[in-house]
């Protein structure tokens, strides 16, 4: 069982910058692939980013080149490095830890792009 609680949200004009940080507890952190969804109003939730337990990423073409995850696996924590925000990045940010068939996710964060 892994618990999963997100910050870090909020409101930021259209060019600036988030960071997201999900905290894990309640198994061993380092041995589940960590990840970062989000969902849109009357949108579907999708994949933002993505990170194994040996560190490799993956990200939606959507985001490349402006968000960045990163793990640290002795804080336990995951972050998202949102740069140069747009207001179609605004949704429900949620993370996720994924371990075989297991799946968790927190309660989700909110992120507001608008000027």
């Amino acid at each position: 069982q892994v618990q999963l609680v997100e910050s870090g949200g909020g409101l930021v004009q259209p060019g600036g910058s988030l960071r997201l940080s999900c905290t894990a507890s309640g198994s061993v952190f380092s041995r589940y692939a960590m990840g970062w969804y989000r969902q849109a109003p009357g949108q579907q939730r999708e994949l933002v980013a993505t990170i194994t337990s040996d560190g490799t990423t993956n990200y939606a073409d959507s985001v490349k080149g402006r968000f960045t995850i990163s793990r640290d696996n002795v804080k336990n924590t995951v972050a998202l490095q949102m740069n140069n925000l747009k207001p179609e990045d605004t949704a429900v940010y949620y993370c996720n830890a994924q371990k075989y068939m297991n799946s968790y996710w927190g309660q989700g964060t909110q992120v507001t792009v608008s000027s």
